[in-house]
């Protein structure tokens, strides 16, 4: 039997008209009392932007630019696209690909993310059962004790123990809530300087 397919009516996009957001968008203002989950990126919600190790550095970098994202998650091959590691705009606009060059003999435009990035077995992260208990202000005081721009939470299944990146934090997210700069990595703000600039 032959299926029919008919043209939908088009009307003119009303004035004023705004658009969706994901249903998961961070508020814009937090305190450091909030609950910390509000400060997170949750991947429930959101997707993860990801990257493969193959990809040169030079593209992870528009990568990250396109997504307006400061981190990515590399994932391997094959259907359950497993996390081997992540890379951040730090890893890719610092020193880590000039130096991977020059030991390699080889141009920076040929480096590849899965020679910069950090592999998993090198990563520390916090569990999702953690988080759910935790304020804002315990994620910026865990961001400078680690000296990260980012961290990492998980949930773990625990029928079957298995792992899955649920949510991210990002320095650069809690900075444009709480109204004031969060700088783990260089660690020109301190978590009592951050307090004392909120409660002045």
């Amino acid at each position: 039997m032959a299926t029919s397919y008919r043209p939908l009516p088009v009307t003119p996009l009303p004035k004023g008209a705004t658009y969706h957001r994901p249903r998961h968008h961070p508020p814009d203002h937090v305190s450091l009392d909030d609950p910390a989950i509000r400060a997170m990126t949750d991947l429930d919600q959101v997707y993860a932007v990801t990257i493969t190790p193959e990809t040169l550095v030079v593209d992870a970098n528009q990568h990250m630019i396109a997504n307006q994202v400061r981190l990515l998650l590399v994932v391997g091959a094959g259907a359950n696209n497993s996390v081997i590691g992540l890379i951040t705009a730090t890893d890719v606009l610092g020193e880590k690909p000039l130096l991977c060059a020059r030991a390699a003999g080889i141009t920076r435009g040929e480096v590849t993310v899965g020679e910069i990035m950090t592999p998993t077995d090198q990563l520390k992260v916090m569990q999702l059962v953690d988080v759910a208990h935790a304020r804002v202000g315990d994620i910026v005081a865990s961001l400078e004790k680690s000296g990260r721009q980012h961290a990492v939470v998980i949930d773990i299944d625990h029928g079957t123990l298995r792992a899955a990146v649920r949510g991210i934090f990002s320095a650069t997210q809690i900075s444009r809530q709480l109204g004031i700069a969060v700088e783990p990595s260089t660690r020109a703000t301190t978590f009592a300087e951050v307090e004392h600039a909120l409660s002045s």
